[in-house]
């Protein structure tokens, strides 16, 4: 659990310096770059964090075994979760939003873990009890209301339908098959990490960004960009961490209560604003209601009561 709380604080610390790095001149000079800024940036940050996974790597002396994993099927299955959850999740998310509004893809993006504890069930026949699918449902409403705008304007609602399929899918399967190939041996968090974002910053580079006609704009931000790159980089750090602990979480207490303590990031996000960033704009009453539902109900519903009173016991 403690595994799956830091994969939330240090994934929100990613997305703060990397909302940081969308904001930045190069990515909202015109609308081309405002269009290609998600796909571009995720394949970057993709590609940054596969160099610090394999920095990691390096140096725990794993990188052979990353070798030995591919040529296992279970690694075969890691990278499969990779592309299901990189660029078919992400690109899902980008169109719910692109077509539905910010809110609906929230409501993409926060109803994954959901997907994915049914999912556990059917496959990994993880049990999820009453009272922990009520906590689930409570910290999922949490984290639409922290990323809840009224300003609703559906361009294309089957496109964007589609895309929220995709990204609510796409990411609770990807939970799913990682929980299933990380109790194999040869597959450890670390190696199923190196696995996954080498794979989705390949997939990016070699499918997504052609069929975007985004390489010239990709390449043109290796130049004259200033802090831009450095700072994706660190988000990517940060990231990379993050992917390591919920790895590790999934691994140690499985995918639905680890999905359930991820999610709280959005509620993280919040309180490192305020106290670092210090924008006390999100001190009202809806924000901070929403904040504590997504980190009590998001814990809790990663707990289970027996298994904490047998612990309690012993």
């Amino acid at each position: 659990m403690f595994a799956g709380i830091i994969a939330g604080v240090t994934w929100a610390v990613e997305t703060i310096i990397l909302g940081i790095a969308l904001a930045m001149s190069p990515f909202v000079s015109t609308e081309q770059a405002i269009f290609l800024a998600p796909f571009v940036s995720t394949f970057i940050h993709d590609a940054f964090s596969a160099i610090w996974s394999c920095i990691w790597n390096g140096a725990r002396g794993n990188l052979p075994n990353v070798w030995k994993a591919l040529k296992t099927k279970s690694g075969r299955y890691v990278a499969l979760a990779a592309v299901i959850g990189g660029p078919v999740g992400m690109t899902g998310y980008v169109l719910s939003v692109a077509n539905m509004g910010a809110s609906i893809g929230a409501v993409a993006s926060a109803i994954f873990p959901a997907i994915g504890a049914v999912l556990a069930y059917f496959f990994l026949k993880e049990k999820m009890s009453w009272y922990r699918w009520i906590f689930l449902i409570i910290s999922l409403l949490g984290v639409y209301g922290l990323s809840y705008s009224p300003e609703i304007n559906i361009t294309n609602f089957w496109l964007g339908f589609v895309g929220t399929l995709m990204c609510a899918f796409g990411w609770g399967i990807e939970a799913v098959i990682i929980a299933k190939c990380v109790q194999d041996d040869a597959v450890t968090d670390e190696i199923a990490l190196q696995i996954r974002q080498t794979t989705s910053a390949i997939v990016y580079g070699i499918i997504i960004l052609p069929l975007m006609k985004g390489w010239g704009f990709t390449a043109s931000l290796f130049t004259g960009t200033g802090w831009l790159l450095p700072v994706i980089a660190i988000a990517a750090l940060f990231a990379t961490a993050s992917y390591l602990f919920y790895y590790r979480a999934i691994s140690q207490i499985g995918a639905s209560k680890s999905m359930a303590l991820n999610i709280t990031y959005c509620a993280w996000a919040v309180i490192i604003s305020v106290i670092f960033l210090k924008d006390y704009s999100l001190l009202n009453p809806v924000t901070i209601l929403c904040t504590i539902a997504v980190l009590v109900f998001g814990i809790l519903a990663g707990a289970e009561y027996k298994d904490l009173v047998k612990k309690r016991d012993k």
